[in-house]
This record gives structure tokens, C-alpha cells and sequence, in this order.
């Protein structure tokens, strides 16, 4: 008997746990999928201050502390239509939802997972604007040039953080992504969603 989840969007709720036991959240993410593969990511998720910050925090703190996690990982969740907040999936690593705070927050996913790692004091993790939006590359040019975009896309959006990831381009593949960091969320949305426009056909 298949049962179906009836939800409002998919959130991410990113987490650090040293040995010692120390933790570290980011702020809770919503992502976007569109064929089942991750488009977009919102940091934070609009509307998630408060009750739904405090619950996806405590869930992500409850399954690190109790699987004893060192590193880095993902917490990927659904919020319901009858306000309940579920566990989808967990990722054990720097995960996509996180790759917003490369440009977006005081410590990165990358630099927090070695940290933690490694046993040395986590870093802050607050976000050094208002809103951060991850786009990512999928697919890439047709030619496979992921380079030659660069130039135009750097012009037109100057607030975009390109990010190449040096694969070959493939339908639906995660080729790169695109950060971009601002006060108001639709300019925040625009751009990058513009800068990563360059580098799909």
C-alpha cells in the first residue's frame, strides 16, 4: 500500500558535529527540485524564523547526537501541509544544499567539515547577508565549454560566484553553481538565476 506525503516544499537543515560532541547549525534551506534534481536553494528558507527554525534544529541535533556523526551533514526534510516537519533523507558529507554558505555565511561547509574532523573548535556560521541563492548548472553548454560563458555572465551579474566543477556536460547533471548574496531575495533570485542562464543551452 503506497502512502504519499503531502507537502509544501522540501527544506535542508545543515549540521556540524565534532567528536567531542560540539555542534554547529546554518540556517534551515529551502531547495527546489525540478525533475528530481535540486535547482535551487534559498538560504534562509522564507517564512522560517521561529517554530520551524527551532524544530528542524532540534531534528538535525537529535539524528547527529544519536548516530554519534563527525563531519558535516545534511538533514534533507519535508514540511507537510498539516505542519509537520519529516525526515526525507540524510547525506553524511557537504551536501548541495550547503554549497550556498561557500559565499554566503562566515564558515563554509568544506571549511566546517575539516574542522570537525579534525576535533578543532566549529566556526561561526551566520550568514554575512540577509539572503544567499544557490542556482545550480545543469546540463552545461552543449559545446561542453564550460569557460567561454564566464566573461558575460561575470558582466551582466557581477554579484554571481561561479562555481566549476570541471565535468563534462551531461542532461541533468550538476555541472556547476552559482552563488549570489543581497538584501532583498527577488534581486538575490534574479541574478543568479541570470548568471547560471549563461552556462545552459
Amino acid at each position: 500500500l503506497e502512502e504519499f506525503v503531502e507537502f509544501r516544499r522540501e527544506l535542508s537543515q545543515m549540521i556540524a558535529r565534532r567528536p567531542s560532541g560540539d555542534t554547529a547549525l546554518w540556517p534551515v534551506v529551502e531547495s527546489v527540485q525540478v525533475d528530481g534534481v535540486c535547482k535551487e536553494v534559498i538560504s534562509p528558507a522564507p517564512h522560517s524564523q521561529g517554530k520551524i527554525a527551532d524544530m528542524t534544529g532540534d531534528i538535525a541535533t537529535t539524528i547527529a547526537n544519536g548516530l554519534d556523526v563527525t563531519g558535516v551533514m545534511a538533514v534533507e526534510l519535508f514540511e507537510t501541509t498539516d505542519d509537520r516537519i519529516l525526515v526525507n533523507e540524510l547525506a553524511m558529507r557537504p551536501h548541495n544544499s550547503g554549497h550556498w554558505s561557500q559565499d554566503g555565511c562566515t564558515t563554509s561547509q568544506f571549511e566546517q567539515h575539516l574542522r570537525a574532523v579534525l576535533d578543532l573548535p566549529l566556526g561561526a556560521t551566520g550568514a554575512l547577508q540577509p539572503w544567499t541563492v544557490m542556482v545550480n548548472i545543469l546540463g552545461g553548454p552543449a559545446s561542453g565549454d564550460m569557460t567561454s560563458p564566464y566573461a558575460a555572465a561575470m558582466a551582466e551579474h557581477p554579484t554571481a560566484k561561479i562555481h566549476n566543477y570541471g565535468k563534462a556536460s551531461r542532461p541533468g547533471r550538476k555541472v556547476g553553481h552559482v552563488n549570489v548574496a543581497g538584501d532583498e531575495l527577488d534581486e538575490v533570485v534574479y541574478q543568479a538565476r541570470g548568471a547560471a542562464s549563461f552556462f545552459e543551452d
